[in-house]
């Protein structure tokens, strides 16, 4: 049997190439002819596959996705997505949650008690130096990944390079702990803007990948986005009333 699929974000013969070993891979694919120009993919296969283990075989490259003729992309991208539980979605988010969490608790007991102020701080050290060393492996990638839905930069493309740094500096500046009221406060600002641009796109029910993690991780922009930067607004107002 043979089948024709819309193929998005190829853009290059090498992208051609890519995409076509990727199919080639699976045992039922039998052909497979790749076109740049059409964006399309005929497949002749042994048994027929679902449109889901056709992006699953892709989807090690991101910016492709595969979808049925009459379906575009976006649709394609949310079904796929809707085929994995939650857990199995966010569970590289999860682990790095987890390993943030109890890091933070084993640094902040001093006399065999746990300093509540020292954790928050810690942890939220930790999820600046964390978060910002994935988008830092590929920066340029995160910067177009995050002008999807950040309010500034979607119109100041620059600003996708500048905050993983500011991320980074966080990061470094909590662990110093110098002029720490400052630093509450820049965290403040920066993570509420960042709030909005999540919130405007939950809104509109946009099918966005989200930057949290840089380009290594393959997350949806959900509820989860949302939770970390209202957390990180929650953490640097408690400190900040603390301080007063």
């Amino acid at each position: 049997m043979t089948h024709t699929y819309n193929i998005t974000g190829m853009t290059c013969s090498g992208c051609e190439a890519k995409v076509k070993s990727l199919l080639l891979k699976l045992p039922e694919v039998l052909s497979a002819d790749v076109s740049l120009n059409e964006g399309k993919a005929t497949i002749k296969m042994s048994k027929h596959i679902l449109l889901a283990s056709l992006q699953e075989a892709i989807s090690g490259e991101k910016k492709y996705v595969i979808s049925e003729e009459g379906i575009d992309a976006s649709q394609a991208k949310m079904y796929t997505e809707e085929k994995k539980s939650w857990i199995t979605t966010y569970k590289p988010l999860l682990l790095i949650f987890g390993y943030i969490t109890a890091i933070s608790f084993i640094t902040s007991f001093k006399n065999d008690s746990l300093n509540l102020n020292l954790w928050m701080n810690n942890f939220m050290a930790g999820f600046f130096l964390t978060f910002s060393f994935f988008k830092l492996l590929n920066i340029r990638g995160f910067a177009d990944g995050y002008s999807t839905y950040d309010l500034l930069a979607k119109r100041w493309k620059p600003y996708g390079f500048i905050y993983p740094i500011l991320e980074l500096l966080f990061g470094v500046w909590l662990l110093m702990g110098t002029n720490q009221m400052w630093c509450y406060v820049l965290i403040l600002l920066v993570m509420t803007f960042s709030t909005f641009g999540v919130i405007n796109s939950l809104r509109k029910k946009q099918t966005i990948e989200c930057a949290c993690l840089g380009t290594i991780f393959n997350l949806p922009l959900g509820k989860v986005t949302l939770f970390e930067d209202l957390l990180m607004v929650a953490m640097s107002a408690v400190m900040l009333i603390m301080l007063l």
